[in-house]
């Protein structure tokens, strides 16, 4: 770690402070921001998916596993991955953690694939993750919410990503979708992230984000994440900040 300036406690408080300011107002903004997301009109769901999940066939509907908001986590696992995407597993990690809260405010979740549901329970298994994951294979939903590409989309050069046209090809990327049903037992479409979006739901940055290294991602983007069962047994102390290099 590179050397940093020091300072007396009283000037240390006097500098804090000023970041606080800074911190109440990115607090406030981003309030703001989540009031006008609240804000976006909703796009009724007409169409049939269908998905396989461990006890059947399962439509969007039943996602919601009775109540009234899903969210849902597009993973990049496609047919014939021998594992699901790095990133994606790393935002998976925080999931099981959260469920048990997010039900108690009326929200459900499920992971949604496009793999088959016996690739995606081999990698589950392997992972040792307990939330709901379904397999949209053979359906449009990956592509309808714009996270699978077609081999014809990739060729072009540019595939509809992200609210814009990308020119980073791939048949998957990740993203978040959020979806809510009336009384009436209407789904709606309600909200999409994705690119940096996701990492709405990677708690491990906000925690990175305090320390004095920060995410300290040198080789860019998510280069240093791994699958949870493919860190080396001393990552914890290589990274430390006294035995990690600057």
């Amino acid at each position: 770690m590179t050397t940093h300036a020091t300072t007396s406690r009283e000037n240390w408080l006097e500098a804090r402070r000023d970041l606080l300011a800074a911190e109440k107002d990115l607090t406030r903004r981003g309030d703001e921001v989540a009031r006008l997301r609240r804000q976006l009109p909703w796009v009724r769901i007409d169409k049939t998916y269908v998905f396989d999940s461990p006890g059947g066939k399962v439509s969007l509907a039943d996602l919601f596993a009775g109540r009234r908001q899903l969210l849902v986590q597009h993973f990049m696992l496609a047919p014939g991955w021998e594992e699901g995407c790095k990133s994606c597993s790393y935002m998976a990690d925080h999931n099981d953690g959260m469920l048990v809260h997010l039900a108690q405010r009326g929200v459900s979740f499920v992971a949604v694939s496009r793999a088959p549901l016996a690739e995606i329970e081999r990698f589950r298994r392997r992972m040792g993750w307990q939330f709901e994951w379904v397999s949209s294979f053979g359906s449009d939903f990956n592509y309808d919410f714009k996270v699978s590409f077609t081999p014809e989309e990739i060729a072009s050069g540019k595939i509809d990503y992200n609210f814009g046209k990308w020119s980073l090809t791939g048949e998957e990327w990740p993203g978040i979708s959020v979806f809510c049903k009336d009384e009436a037992g209407g789904v709606f479409h309600t909200y999409s992230t994705y690119g940096r979006g996701v990492e709405a739901m990677m708690g491990t940055y906000r925690m990175l984000d305090l320390m004095p290294k920060g995410r300290d991602e040198p080789e860019g983007g998510m280069a240093w994440v791994r699958h949870h069962d493919r860190y080396g047994p001393d990552a914890a102390k290589a990274a430390s900040c006294c035995g990690g290099r600057g």
